[in-house]
């Protein structure tokens, strides 16, 4: 395993932090000035739900592919294949109600990178980064031996199954 170098990894920090910069309004749970009242608690289906955000890069050096997923399923994706091209789409039901389920799953705080100490293993390695408001973030890599979060890795797989977006570098 290669540790990356300080010089390697301030850019690739530096591009996910772009890249949280650009997704603006659509990391949060509701936009400002928003007249749609929250939901409460409950079915994690029902109601507004949760956002989800997926930014992906190529090595320290790769432009960031982005991907935000609304409650509804609505998908926007900038760039997600690495191929220049903007997207959009919807989930179907199913599985925006998986997404859902999953979003809402509890064990996803024992997943972020703080609870997990996540460092970078691989560099030129695929890194993708599931940004979850209000505050969950969840980074994992296209790299041999990555032992991945479970439920973070089952969204990541949604997403990539389900959209332009890749699994793999």
């Amino acid at each position: 395993m290669v540790r990356p170098t300080w010089s390697r990894v301030v850019p690739l920090a530096a591009g996910v932090l772009l890249a949280v910069a650009l997704t603006g309004c659509s990391l949060f749970d509701r936009a400002e000035g928003s007249t749609t009242p929250r939901q409460p608690a409950g079915d994690p289906t029902a109601g507004a739900g949760r956002r989800v955000s997926l930014v992906q890069q190529v090595g320290p050096e790769g432009l960031p592919r982005n991907l935000d997923v609304d409650p509804s399923g609505r998908w926007q994706c900038r760039d997600c294949a690495g191929d220049g091209v903007d997207s959009t789409g919807q989930l179907t039901a199913e599985q925006t109600h998986r997404l859902q389920r999953m979003l809402a799953d509890p064990a996803l705080a024992s997943e972020t990178d703080e609870a997990r100490q996540y460092k970078q293993g691989c560099i030129d390695a695929l890194t993708s980064t599931l940004l979850i408001p209000p505050g969950l973030t969840i980074t994992s890599q296209d790299c041999p031996g990555e032992e991945r979060p479970p439920v973070g890795y089952q969204i990541l797989l949604l997403l990539t199954q389900a959209t332009p977006a890749e699994d793999r570098g």
